[in-house]
């Protein structure tokens, strides 16, 4: 083959199953030798319907569906759902369990900061911190599971308020996990600040900077890295953060080292903020009573998730039901800065730049539409839309046709 430019060339295709990928997803990343010229990326293949299938439950069983979006930051959807409803429903959760939605959030964005911690020092080839972090992460899933029974799916939110109280027990054990976590945070930090080997793999790497994160909207840490004001527990606080404010955590450098370390730091602002909700937590009841049917109206909702804004959209038909449900998660608003800054790094870097953004393609993946291509009937008899149940028998014939 000739020696041309064109020669040198090549796509790299990375999943959609890959050893990688915790998940599933699709990228392509065009190559001239080691410097990555194109990149391409297709999600959509953890889709499990969750939106069309909200729609055919009622206002309590979406509750538990809404939770199971995402199993790292399971409760912030519950949170928004339960909001929006409450909101519709023109009634507003007790102080008390206002209070203790928001420590359940901020022990969740704990779990989820050590979580992506050790995945990127996974990614990097730096597998003791991978270890280190991981182990003391259970220090907060055992919390959470003493508070709420679950160390996963915690299901702390009914329509209303919440399902459990925090015990003087209970805030003791939280406070005495947290002052663990605070001293191996600490060591944590003095690591991705001085290891030379890690800041190799992220020190001037994956730069974005202030006026590309927000062309490209990035959220939650991935814009704060570059210096972007943007979260909601400050802009539009809601729940207890209005009575509990919360210190943003910004840097300007805007690349992978800077990252690390704003979502390392907003540990420490967390561990800060439960304590002081602990020591100041409202008297009065966990809960108020929901109408089973909800006013018709439509509302819409955002909450600060742990990788950024989480947006919710509901419209009721004043029934017992919902009638349309959209959810935004913000790993497709910041999935644009790697497609982005993928380009012009080397390929080794490509998983790095990707961890950065702390990805959740689940989260991402939740929704589909069947139509045929000349807007006709589908085969079967089937209409034009699916519904969910008609989709469920699709599902069933095609795999009993395997």
């Amino acid at each position: 083959m000739p020696d041309t430019a064109a020669s040198k060339r090549f796509t790299v295709p990375i999943g959609p199953q890959h050893p990688a990928l915790k998940e599933p997803g699709h990228f392509e990343f065009t190559v001239d030798g080691e410097i990555v010229t194109n990149a391409y990326v297709r999600l959509g293949y953890a889709h499990r319907g969750i939106e069309k299938a909200a729609e055919s439950r009622n206002w309590v069983q979406n509750l538990y569906l809404l939770e199971r979006v995402c199993g790292i930051c399971s409760h912030i959807h519950g949170f928004a759902y339960s909001l929006a409803v409450e909101r519709l429903a023109n009634i507003e959760a007790p102080p008390r369990a206002q209070a203790i939605r928001v420590i359940v959030a901020e022990l969740e964005r704990i779990h989820s900061h050590l979580l992506w911690m050790g995945v990127s020092a996974h990614e990097a080839g730096f597998d003791t911190l991978f270890m280190y972090s991981w182990r003391d992460r259970e220090t907060i899933m055992d919390v959470l599971e003493g508070l709420t029974g679950n160390r996963v799916n915690y299901s702390a939110n009914v329509l209303g308020g919440v399902k459990f109280d925090v015990t003087p027990t209970q805030a003791d054990i939280i406070r005495k996990g947290l002052t663990f976590l605070e001293e191996r945070t600490k060591h944590y930090l003095d690591v991705i600040m001085h290891d030379t080997m890690f800041l190799q793999r992220t020190r001037g790497i994956g730069v974005m900077t202030r006026s590309q994160a927000e062309v490209m909207g990035a959220l939650g840490p991935t814009a704060r890295a570059s210096n972007v004001q943007r979260d909601l527990r400050v802009e539009a606080p809601y729940a207890a953060y209005k009575d509990f404010p919360v210190q943003m955590v910004l840097d300007t450098r805007g690349d992978l080292e800077a990252r690390f370390e704003v979502r390392i730091n907003e540990l420490f602002e967390s561990y800060r903020l439960i304590n002081q909700i602990l020591d100041n937590l409202p008297e009065g009841e966990l809960n108020v009573r929901v109408p089973r049917r909800i006013p018709a109206g439509e509302m819409i909702v955002r909450l600060e998730a742990p990788r950024g804004e989480v947006f919710y959209f509901i419209k009721s038909n004043g029934t017992d039901k919902l009638e349309r449900l959209k959810v935004r998660t913000p790993t497709i608003c910041n999935m644009t800065s790697v497609v982005r800054l993928s380009v012009g790094h080397q390929l080794a870097d490509v998983p790095m730049i990707l961890a950065g953004i702390d990805p959740c393609f689940s989260c991402n993946d939740r929704t589909v539409q069947i139509r045929q291509a000349d807007g006709g009937a589908q085969p079967n008899g089937l209409s034009s839309l699916m519904s969910w149940e008609e989709l469920r028998q699709y599902a069933i014939r095609k795999y009993e046709a395997r």
